[in-house]
């Protein structure tokens, strides 16, 4: 591709830029990073850069390894020298994955999510979300030990604020910041944005906020359970689907101002949770955070402002029927974002397509009520370990569908990998506290 032929806005954007960055990630949402040069850059955006699939987590077998990174140019941003790691900006695109015969490879998490959004949008709808992102701050990835004792919307310090500048600097748009629950921990909240975009988002708060705390000599973490006795870190998702201008969601007359359509997005949202949960909570310490007493949801239920419902309905406010929306609290945020996002969506999609109702919405505390009013409500159990979201997930015609079938195997197979790791790991707890009796 010339650069006389590339499009203004970003023909202005790379002008004095020498080094680009070309980014995709693998199955669990790791980030990949491939370097080109302003001499390559050119060609590279009109052909792709060819890559070895092999190494990477879930994508292909040795003999099927070549694989093309695609740029895709409205993912353009620059990094600023501070982060860059070269004291120099750097221009980035986000790639989607194709195969040598310009087929797109079905192991592409992002590929996976824009399938889904081009169904909904064959429904008439764009898929927005908005991610309240949390981390804790450490010393150091091998010892987590918290740095302060404050606590929600205590004092923050600077460093989130930092974090929120750069991204600012990078096009991502920062809402909030603020001390979290537990100690030394942080959330930043971003404008919504629609999911394909936000993915990408989300994948670079996580790189960004990682390279702004090393660079004060701490250590950020996304891990979702990393202190014993304390909350642990989620990535609830606020959801709306809008058709045209318009916010699907909204009706004035309906309950919580939500319409049909929200209520049987919800409804899908609820039958699916438990599938999609191995997606949504990939680790097995992800299942140590969604227990009760920690706020994190493990009932399935939802209600307009109760924080132990897996989904809570926000407040509406008048004037703002573009904001009403629906907020699922079970997501942590060491998910792959495209993959989440897209299950998310699928469920929510063969909720209307179904017209799934959501039943009655629950306002009482689910965690204090009693096993016969779980019963009576009908309130089910998001999976209590890994293991037990690996076997649902197995079963699952929808997560099959919803995954595609390479990701939906390359996926349960590395779960299946890492329960295994784990149960037959012998931890420091089994030796302390059972050893000794023996």
């Amino acid at each position: 591709m010339k650069s006389n032929v590339l499009p203004l806005w970003l023909k202005g954007k790379m002008a004095g830029i020498t080094h680009f960055r070309l980014l995709f990630t693998d199955i669990l949402g790791g980030l990949k990073e491939m370097s080109i040069t302003s001499d390559e850059i050119y060609e590279v955006l009109e052909l792709g850069q060819g890559f070895d699939g092999s190494s990477i987590q879930g994508f292909v077998r040795l003999e099927e390894s070549d694989l093309m990174a695609i740029p895709r140019l409205k993912s353009f941003r620059v990094l600023p020298a501070e982060i860059s790691g070269i004291n120099q900006p750097v221009g980035i695109f986000f790639c989607d994955i194709r195969k040598p015969n310009g087929q797109p490879f079905p192991g592409d998490p992002r590929q996976c999510l824009k399938r889904i959004l081009k169904k909904a949008k064959r429904l008439g709808y764009t898929f927005y979300v908005g991610p309240e992102i949390e981390f804790f701050v450490f010393k150091d990835e091998n010892t987590p030990i918290p740095l302060d004792h404050q606590g929600y919307f205590d004092s923050a310090g600077n460093l989130a604020e930092e974090i929120v500048d750069v991204l600012k600097k990078i096009g991502i748009r920062g809402e909030c910041s603020h001390h979290e629950v537990a100690p030394s921990q942080f959330e930043i909240d971003v404008k919504y944005q629609e999911a394909l975009t936000m993915a990408d988002q989300v994948m670079l708060i996580r790189w960004v906020a990682k390279k702004v705390a090393k660079k004060h000599g701490l250590y950020i973490t996304f891990f979702p359970k990393p202190i014993f006795g304390e909350n642990g870190s989620g990535m609830h998702t606020h959801m709306s689907l809008f058709t045209g201008d318009r916010n699907a969601f909204f009706n004035p007359t309906g309950s919580f101002n939500l319409s049909r359509v929200a209520k049987y997005f919800i409804g899908g949202l609820m039958r699916h949770a438990q599938e999609f949960c191995v997606v949504t909570n990939q680790l097995v310490n992800s299942y140590k955070r969604i227990l009760p007493g920690y706020e994190a949801p493990c009932y399935i239920s939802y209600g307009s402002r109760n924080r132990s419902s897996l989904i809570r309905i926000p407040g509406y406010r008048l004037g703002k029927e573009k904001a009403t929306r629906v907020e699922l609290r079970s997501p942590d945020p060491t998910c792959n974002p495209y993959l989440a996002f897209a299950t998310m969506l699928a469920a929510g999609l063969d909720g209307i397509a179904q017209k799934i109702r959501p039943g009655r919405p629950i306002e009482e505390n689910v965690f204090e009520m009693s096993l016969g009013d779980h019963q009576k409500n009908h309130i089910k159990m998001l999976p209590g370990s890994l293991k037990e979201a690996i076997q649902i997930a197995q079963k699952s015609t929808f997560l099959r569908h919803a995954l595609g079938l390479h990701i939906f195997k390359a996926l349960l197979n590395n779960k299946n990998v890492e329960w295994e790791d784990y149960r037959t790991h012998i931890s420091t707890w089994e030796i302390n506290h059972l050893m000794s009796r023996y």
